[in-house]
């Protein structure tokens, strides 16, 4: 069993962390720090301090799930007491802060929390990839959109909008949600993105950073990746797509983008335009499976393949990108 301690009781960990930690019948929770009192209402066990909670018996792994300017800090302490950590994306709010959390883990298991990597959709696309089954693929696709304006609450009743505030965040839409598409492009290739500019704008939103990006990227063998993020398109509108586009085929996922499981996977054949579904176990949470994963390295049962300064090395790409 894996013992797991959250740092950070805001709406991530509420609706997302905590239920795939039940939801593993390898996995228990010791407890739950946030220096918010009134976050930790309701949670139990919850702790005011962060040296109780991992001084508590039983610890094996924390999942830090605070806004990114505290990153550092926390990971360092959970670090320094010799637990793995998997910490949220982006690693930090810059990148001299997430070269702190590379070298306070060195030698220690510790991940940065894409759970995107781990929506059976996206796994079906990435052996579909592999197998040659798109033939030559030219470009990804991605559009990842939401409606996060300045005064929005949090479901838990939070009105701490961190997100937008460019000194927690290091940035608005693009740092939040750009970092997805670049780790979720090189899981589906088998490559990374290399290359990468970007556009920003504030459009709709009454706050200081960017409520919308495009970005465009390439990786190394010249596969291109476009991508719009955006704070400020409506949720009813169609606002998560991915396209992965080959010489033999293109694959469109619609509603896989995100923290839920489901959507639809469609293979379009380039000789005959034939539109087939591509069957995917749509029960399977990419939460559920990414803490399951992790947890699984922990107890030694399998390895983590996602190394930080891989990690490192997208983020850095991004935040150049972000400030040219």
């Amino acid at each position: 069993m894996t013992g797991w301690g959250v740092v950070g009781a805001g709406w991530v960990a509420r609706d997302f962390v905590l239920p795939a930690i039940d939801a593993d019948p390898a996995a228990h929770l010791v407890g739950v720090h946030d220096r918010d009192p009134a976050a930790l209402d309701g949670l139990s066990p919850g702790y005011a301090d962060l040296d109780d909670l991992l001084a508590a018996p039983g610890l094996d792994a924390v999942y830090v799930a605070t806004p990114n300017h505290a990153h550092a800090p926390v990971v360092a302490a959970v670090a320094d007491a010799g637990v793995p950590v998997l910490c949220e994306k982006p690693l930090a709010h810059d990148v001299p802060a997430a070269k702190e959390i590379v070298a306070a883990t060195g030698g220690l298991l510790a991940g940065t929390a894409f759970d995107q990597r781990f929506h059976p959709a996206h796994e079906a696309i990435a052996g579909m990839v592999a197998a040659g089954d798109l033939g030559v693929v030219t470009t990804v696709r991605i559009v990842y959109g939401c409606w996060l304006p300045a005064d929005w609450r949090t479901p838990v009743g939070g009105s701490d909008n961190w997100r937008v505030d460019p000194a927690r965040a290091g940035g608005g839409a693009m740092i939040d949600l750009a970092p997805h598409g670049l780790d979720l492009t090189g899981r589906l290739l088998g490559e990374d993105v290399v290359d990468l500019v970007a556009l920003t704008a504030t459009r709709v939103h009454d706050y200081a950073t960017d409520d919308t990006a495009v970005l465009a990227g390439r990786t190394a063998s010249g596969t291109l990746l476009s991508q719009h993020v955006s704070f400020s398109t409506a949720d009813p509108l169609p606002r998560r797509r991915l396209e992965v586009v080959g010489t033999r085929a293109q694959l469109v996922a619609e509603n896989t983008l995100g923290q839920d499981a489901g959507g639809t996977l469609t293979r379009i054949d380039a000789s005959t335009g034939a539109a087939e579904p591509v069957v995917f176990d749509a029960d399977a949470g990419p939460f559920a499976r990414q803490l399951a994963a992790f947890g699984a390295a922990v107890r030694g049962e399998a390895t983590w393949p996602y190394p930080l300064q891989r990690d490192l090395a997208l983020h850095t790409l991004l935040m150049e990108a972000a400030c040219p």
